[in-house]
């Protein structure tokens, strides 16, 4: 299969296409070498062509004679400011647009697309007299407070946390997550219009070599490892408890070669977790460990758009895709303490 493959060069990106290869797949990359991802001065690997996924004249050229579209480019990262809106809606919705009306054009009819959690806002959480709620945004007086655990919205009780499946409604707290589920709402209509296959993949918080460091947009992992290598203590936001699953990145990469020989009927979304769930708190103390670095320190706050617990159901990807993760959370953290990043 001959696959367009844009963000080509970026982490997760570039382990899409060593797999893609390794499983006799040929791979036309892209990839506009974004500052924020690569830093400054990034130069592209061999194979991969620097653009922007929005030029329609490259984008179309590149779509000569391929089959499937794998769609990683993207703005990343919980962002800084509302001053970052217009860069994450260009690049990630009219990117997006831009891909989806060339492939109509090229007669292309299968993408899979970098999906994410955040879509989900907070996850899935049962009150013992409501059942399944939705809880709103967390009070700033809360969070002040040092209360970060959602409450009913109905009768203020606590609430236990479960696994968010794929039909779970969409609640984006952030501007990178509108813009996420934007491209998924881009991508459904694309399907209604063509009769094309796409699976949206709602990766969880990916890890491993390759991640880019240093940013504003860098990932927890990322952020925590840095501290660690400065010899200081990993901070680690509200009391650590804030639950999520971290999978590895060739996890990632190996469900999206699994998607692109697996066509939806239609559009499909399908969480890529790890099915192990593990708080923040683990996560900075086991990289502590394994780096032989100071103990995390809890320093509570939250940021704007921060939610409390989002952990993934894997059944859907299980069961659909044949997908399930190899790299266990242990072995997976001691070897990010050594992995080379960005």
């Amino acid at each position: 299969m001959r696959v367009l493959l844009t963000g080509a060069a970026g982490f997760i990106g570039s382990h899409v296409s060593e797999q893609l290869r390794a499983a006799g797949h040929e791979v036309v990359g892209l990839d506009l070498l974004l500052p924020q991802a690569h830093g400054a001065g990034a130069v592209a690997p061999p194979g991969v062509v620097v653009g922007d996924v929005r030029d329609a004249d490259l984008v179309g050229t590149l779509l000569d004679g391929v089959d499937a579209v794998c769609h990683q480019a993207a703005m990343v990262g919980h962002g800084v400011s509302p001053a970052d809106a217009p860069d994450y809606a260009a690049h990630n919705v009219v990117g997006t647009a831009v891909l989806l009306a060339a492939m109509h054009a090229a007669g292309v009819q299968r993408l899979v697309l970098a999906g994410s959690m955040v879509v989900y806002g907070e996850g899935r959480y049962a009150c013992t007299e409501h059942g399944v709620v939705r809880p709103g945004p967390r009070a700033v007086a809360d969070l002040d407070a040092g209360r970060y655990e959602p409450r009913c919205p109905a009768c203020g009780r606590d609430l236990v946390p479960g696994l968010v499946g794929e039909d779970a409604p969409m609640d984006p707290r952030s501007t990178y997550a509108v813009t996420k589920l934007t491209q998924e709402q881009l991508a459904a209509t694309w399907v209604r219009q063509t009769g094309g296959s796409v699976w949206s993949l709602r990766y969880h918080n990916v890890y491993g070599p390759r991640m880019p460091r240093d940013t504003p947009y860098a990932g927890v992992a990322s952020i925590f490892r840095s501290a660690l290598e400065r010899g200081e203590a990993p901070r680690v936001m509200e009391d650590g408890a804030q639950r999520r699953d971290f999978v590895h990145v060739s996890d990632v990469a190996a469900a999206n070669v699994l998607a692109l020989d697996t066509p939806s009927a239609g559009f499909a979304a399908a969480n890529v977790c790890s099915g192990e769930p593990h708080t923040v708190g683990d996560l900075a103390a086991t990289l502590a460990e394994a780096m032989g670095g100071p103990e995390p320190e809890i320093v509570g706050g939250a940021r704007s758009g921060d939610v409390r617990h989002v952990v993934a159901d894997p059944a859907l990807a299980r069961k659909a895709l044949g997908f399930t993760a190899e790299v266990g959370f242990a072995e997976g953290v001691a070897q990010f303490a050594t992995d080379p990043l960005r």
